[in-house]
């Protein structure tokens, strides 16, 4: 049997690249994509609770769904797979996806629930605009299908980026920390009402060896392992502080 590979992303299901993706994917796995029907950029974990989803079919086991990358993988797993998924992928996204932009992703949230849910997950971006898309969706494929082979467990989750320069050269890597232009501008709609834009573009990334930021500086695709445990262990051997009124237990 061939493995069966969920796909999303966050840029919707007219993205091209989510389709180039599929495309490579289904030519050695069974492809189930079930994405976002518009542009769910920067969407985080959000998950829908409070409103009905609406799925729509596109094509054979192509469909958009009326929600968030985490929602469409939530649906894919617990209704419209046949089976467990092999593999979630998410992407390719058009933008990298580099140190804490993890937090923000809705590219990487995909990969994260199929990780939560229980099989593996890999979130894939390229260079904005890339150069040579071909390349980057090779590259992706080849990480994929590697993935695939290495039956890693449950609960693993890789953030892949790949420069727009073409190049077959990858390494695995730590997340960085990259700098933007934070910023809140006010602006006043035509009835006279303020309203707001937040956040900036990139300004560049602290130099962190081994870091996937610094990687993509020099043209290297980074693949970067995430735990999905977020305690941080050391202050529970040793608290940082003791609590008056209160007994430890």
């Amino acid at each position: 049997m061939r493995p069966l590979v969920l796909i999303t992303n966050d840029d919707g299901i007219l993205s091209p690249h989510l389709h180039a993706m599929a495309d490579a994917i289904a030519a050695e796995a069974e492809v189930l994509v079930v994405a976002p029907e518009r542009q769910r950029s920067a969407a985080s974990h959000a998950i829908t609770l409070h409103k009905p989803l609406r799925l729509h079919t596109v094509s054979p086991q192509r469909h958009s769904l009326s929600g968030t990358p985490v929602d469409c993988v939530y649906l894919g797993v617990m209704k419209l797979a046949t089976r467990m998924p092999d593999l979630v992928v998410s992407g390719i996204n058009d933008g990298y996806n580099l140190g804490s932009d993890v937090f923000y992703s809705g590219t990487v949230a995909g990969a994260v629930e199929g990780g939560l849910r229980g099989t593996v997950g890999v979130a894939l971006s390229m260079a904005p605009r890339a150069q040579h898309p071909d390349a980057a969706v090779a590259a992706c494929l080849a990480i994929v299908r590697a993935t695939l082979a290495a039956r890693l467990p449950a609960g693993t989750v890789l953030n892949v980026n790949v420069p727009g320069t073409g190049g077959a050269r990858y390494r695995w890597t730590t997340l960085g920390r990259r700098r933007y232009e934070d910023d809140v501008a006010e602006r006043v709609d035509p009835r006279g009402r303020p309203y707001y834009w937040i956040g900036g573009g990139a300004s560049g990334h602290d130099q962190r060896p081994g870091s996937d930021c610094d990687a993509i500086a020099e043209g290297v695709i980074s693949v970067s392992p995430l735990h999905l445990d977020l305690t941080a262990h050391a202050a529970v051997a040793a608290p940082p502080f003791a609590v008056t009124g209160l007994d430890l237990g």
